[in-house]
């Protein structure tokens, strides 16, 4: 039985048991999913999708459902794909037109540490004890306990897991910088909606470039705590920004994966000097010293002032690649002042 996932063009990601022999399709309709289908015979291509990994028979279509070219890119047709593996799929319509609802599940809060001055790590289970199943990367909307709000924060833990933790940043007047700092306690329940975002890992097939910047930093977590599992041969390039010291969170757990992957860390500090890291920004590094291979993928996840400047700087610099994925956050209230 293969897990597939499937990842719509709004960001929302179900994922499903497919059993043996079924389509994809077929294992999408059973669990009343209706992703675009009309012929259910490989001849009208209206359920082609993207193939992310995994692997999988393609069955048999014709040439106007689906050329060779399109074929070799990856698209497949989701009522003759066979899975063999598990895989990451991505639907070409929303998950409002294929019927899907975003679901919510409780947790109970297990632990609130204090990484620094502005970082808070939040850890929670899951309520029923099920393990949940998200794309390195993505995030969730956790509710605010009786206010109804929500705000939307990156796993920072490896997926397929009941114990979830979240890289927060704690904010003047934020709501859930009140909540964590003033009220929340270990064995309260949190309230989670998703897993969302288009924002994960892809299969790495080139060298890749990870800019993160603050608690942008968890995505990344979880992103290395997968390839630490999978393996990976082409180099990483993790840039690692924040505005003070001691901002720069989890880097114990950072450099232990130097020991799994071929991986190489740049951390910089913006607001203050300091004598282990280098001051200014991610894209100092940004230039053919640093990076003279010929082509990367690059993933981005931080302030929308830091995505921006690290597009400019690659334009820039003209270094070349073939991916782009990123994640903007936007503060909902003013930085904690470090003291």
């Amino acid at each position: 039985m293969a897990n597939i996932a499937l990842n719509f063009e709004d960001g929302v990601t179900r994922i499903i048991a497919g059993l043996p022999g079924e389509t994809i399709a077929e294992s999408a309709y059973r669990l009343g999913i209706n992703i675009p289908l009309d012929c259910a015979d490989g001849a009208c291509g209206t359920c082609k999708c993207m193939c992310l990994s995994g692997e999988y028979d393609p069955g048999d279509y014709i040439e106007d459902a689906l050329s060779d070219e399109e074929a070799e890119k990856g698209f497949g047709l989701a009522c003759q794909i066979r899975p063999e593996t598990n895989m990451v799929v991505e639907i070409l319509a929303s998950s409002a037109a294929c019927k899907v609802k975003v679901e919510s599940f409780a947790t109970t809060i297990t632990e609130i540490a204090f990484l620094g001055e502005e970082v808070i790590k939040l850890s929670v289970s899951t309520a029923d004890g099920a393990a949940l199943n998200f794309l390195a990367g993505q995030y969730v909307n956790i509710e605010i306990p009786g206010t109804g709000i929500t705000r939307s924060y990156s796993f920072s833990n490896l997926t397929d897991s009941n114990q979830l933790t979240f890289l927060i940043r704690l904010v003047n007047d934020g709501v859930m910088s009140t909540y964590l700092s003033n009220e929340a306690k270990v064995g309260d329940t949190l309230q989670l909606t998703g897993p969302l975002g288009t924002f994960y890992l892809r299969p790495l097939q080139q060298p890749s470039l990870f800019f993160a910047g603050g608690t942008g930093i968890a995505p990344f977590i979880s992103m290395l705590e997968e390839l630490s599992l999978s393996g990976v041969e082409h180099p990483i390039h993790l840039f690692y920004g924040v505005s003070f010291e001691n901002n720069l969170v989890e880097m114990e757990l950072l450099e232990g994966f130097k020991a799994k992957l071929p991986l190489t860390i740049y951390t910089c500090v913006s607001n203050e000097s300091c004598e282990k890291h280098p001051s200014g920004f991610v894209t100092q590094w940004i230039n053919k010293e640093h990076l003279e291979l010929e082509n990367y993928d690059v993933y981005i996840c931080g302030p929308n002032a830091m995505v921006e400047s690290v597009k400019t700087a690659l334009k820039t610099e003209t270094i070349n690649y073939s991916n782009f994925y990123m994640e903007k956050f936007v503060s909902t209230g003013n930085p904690v002042t470090a003291s």
